[in-house]
């Protein structure tokens, strides 16, 4: 197995010390609301989101960020860090990527150190948004958007089924059939994607966006979002 794959297998693992764990992107209130009751409807949510919602613009902006790596533009990087925390639709979502993208920063540069994340603290700030820290880190190590994009994605797909399964909207082998049918809409994304510019940035998964400024006063929560 080549070390690039390697590097994507360690870096996503639930393992990897990012605290993706304690996020629910929303779907903890959207199991209040009843959005969200079995295995049908999280296929559903999660297709939505990675065809036309959170998912598809994080991804958008790794892509930006390890093509302006890649052609040494670090004013682009600075940008493109910026506009990635913009873009956080509510305040939970700002502290999910901003919680990941610095622990992301932090482990890397300790377990698996590149000049690129030392440049990248240099020019984003203290907070940045993880799938720049992501990008960047796969840019310095030589991992081809081509591999990077689809276990990006998968990642995203896999920590909510993970959230799914301990709310209990599906047991852990559902979650897994949940999964493994979303496979081919990851593929077919990254797919599209890896040829993405920033004027591809768009969304419309509304009713997660409102899910996710919703569980900010959510009474009773196990989630940080």
């Amino acid at each position: 197995m080549r070390t690039a794959q390697l590097l994507l297998l360690s870096w996503f693992s639930p393992s990897y010390p990012v605290g993706a764990f304690a996020y629910s992107h929303g779907l903890e209130w959207a199991q209040e609301a009843g959005d969200l009751a079995d295995a049908s409807s999280l296929a559903l949510w999660l297709t939505d989101l990675i065809e036309r919602g959170a998912a598809r613009n994080d991804a958008i902006l790794a892509v930006a960020a390890w093509d302006a790596v890649t052609a040494g533009d670090w004013p682009e990087v600075a940008g493109i860090a910026e506009l990635a925390l913009a873009m956080a639709a509510s305040t939970e979502r700002r502290m999910e990527t901003v919680t990941q993208g610095n622990a992301f920063l932090l482990a890397t540069a300790a377990a698996h150190p590149v000049p690129e994340l030392a440049r990248l603290r240099q020019v984003a700030g203290p907070d940045l948004a993880y799938p720049v820290a992501v990008a960047v880190a796969a840019a310095g190590h030589g991992i081809a958007k081509a591999d990077l994009l689809p276990a990006f994605i998968l990642a995203f797909a896999a920590n909510l089924v993970s959230a799914a399964v301990r709310l209990g909207i599906v047991g852990q082998t559902d979650g897994q059939r949940v999964l493994a049918g979303l496979m081919p809409c990851i593929s077919k994304t990254a797919a599209a994607l890896a040829s993405a510019s920033l004027d591809d940035l768009g969304a419309c998964a509304f009713r997660s966006d409102l899910a996710s400024l919703r569980h900010e006063t959510q009474y009773s929560r196990l989630f940080r979002s």
